[in-house]
């Protein structure tokens, strides 16, 4: 898909003068990555977070890097963004640890997607053969295959996918991370700072507004997840279409010594829940997530959502009966109309957007970082991130015209 010609062809933004600044909304992995990236290029930036940065998707996520068992259907052209940002964890979280002495669990075990009855196991060879049809690498597993890998699972266990590629990070600790080397990098961090509004003059950006202060600014990356919508200010043109997707969540405590499981496991879901997984953090914390649930903004938990999330994990994975349960949370996805991210500049000059991440903020932060600050800093967009841009839900809606 080609973008918009009167912003492909946008001169980089002047960070060399007096009062240019670069102001980001929203402090999650993909602000403060972004931050972090286009101070090392020595830009005037600051971070907003109407809280403290990192603690709402960010916070709330898994931390997993799995582009191929969540690939789906219909949704091929992420698959490329998805490959390329999952092969720059590893020098990324390289890099964090370097930075800061942080190191973000970055862990290599693989994923496991598990059948647990006859309409599971064809399901999953369905999928299987989807996965093959895209050259990913992935590997059928019997169920004594599968639990000779991971005997803890249950014994109903008929079949898996085996995908050695999809690898996990603690996402808190990434969070802590990346706040970490944004600072260090000469980049300033306003917590607790609700940006209300952003203004434009004569159709482009110029500055933001704080409570009673008006801040003039160069450019305005919106990373403000599943509130970047609402903000005040915004142009219409320039709007992005993002609405809050629900996800409760919980937390079991495994033997850090002894966990019950080294890969991160996916299993079969209901209405609620369309996929159990439990996801192992080296502290021995078991993450289990995660249900799907069209709620706004509402971030409360149910009897419900628990119960669900328990039962299923339970299935897979019997011995988490005794285990302690140490925390329950939900967490609001920022979720577009085509369930993609939306980057990279707008019709507003100087407003650029990297919101819209849906399941995959995690994943795709060390490439929406390079990719939107090698934008603002050159002013060219990257190939990898032209299907993605805004004005392609205007070409949906005169397909459909």
């Amino acid at each position: 898909m080609q973008g918009n010609p009167s912003i492909l062809n946008m001169a980089p933004l002047e960070l060399g003068a007096v009062a240019a600044m670069i102001a980001i909304i929203g402090g999650g992995i993909c602000g403060l990555g972004i931050g972090w990236r286009l101070a090392q290029s020595g830009a005037k930036v600051t971070v907003y977070d109407r809280g403290e940065a990192g603690m709402e998707a960010t916070w709330a996520a898994a931390g997993m890097l799995a582009p191929h068992v969540e690939a789906e259907h219909g949704e091929e052209e992420l698959l490329p963004l998805a490959l390329e940002s999952r092969d720059m964890w590893k020098g990324f979280a390289r890099e964090l640890h370097s930075e800061t002495n942080i190191d973000v669990d970055y862990r290599e075990e693989g994923t496991l997607v598990v059948g647990l009855d006859r309409d599971d196991v064809e399901h999953l060879e369905h999928r299987s053969a989807y996965f093959e049809s895209l050259e990913l690498d992935v590997e059928w597993l019997s169920g004594y295959e599968a639990r000779k890998r991971e005997p803890h699972l249950a014994r109903a266990i008929g079949g898996a996918i085996y995908s050695p590629l999809d690898h996990q990070v603690d996402n808190r600790k990434v969070a802590e991370a990346l706040k970490a080397a944004f600072l260090n990098t000469g980049g300033k961090l306003k917590e607790h700072t609700e940006v209300t509004e952003v203004v434009t003059s004569n159709g482009k950006v110029a500055a933001v507004k704080i409570a009673e202060e008006t801040v003039a600014v160069e450019a305005v990356v919106l990373a403000a997840g599943a509130w970047s919508r609402n903000l005040a200010g915004l142009p219409e043109i320039s709007r992005p279409p993002v609405r809050p997707l629900k996800g409760q969540m919980i937390a079991i405590q495994m033997d850090p010594e002894n966990p019950l499981i080294e890969n991160v496991i996916w299993g079969p879901g209901n209405g609620v829940v369309p996929s159990i997984y439990l996801a192992p953090k080296s502290d021995g914390r078991l993450i289990v997530g995660a249900t799907v649930e069209e709620m706004g903004f509402d971030t409360g938990l149910t009897a419900g959502g628990v119960m669900e999330l328990l039962r299923l994990a339970w299935d897979v994975l019997p011995g988490i009966y005794d285990l302690p349960l140490v925390e329950s949370w939900a967490g609001l996805r920022p979720a577009s109309r085509d369930d993609a991210p939306i980057l990279g500049p707008t019709k507003t000059p100087g407003l650029v957007l990297a919101t819209g991440h849906h399941r995959n903020g995690i994943l795709l932060a060390p490439l929406t970082a390079q990719a939107i600050s090698d934008y603002i800093t050159t002013g060219e967009i990257s190939s990898s991130i032209q299907p993605f841009l805004l004005d392609r839900f205007e070409s949906s809606v005169a397909a459909t015209a």
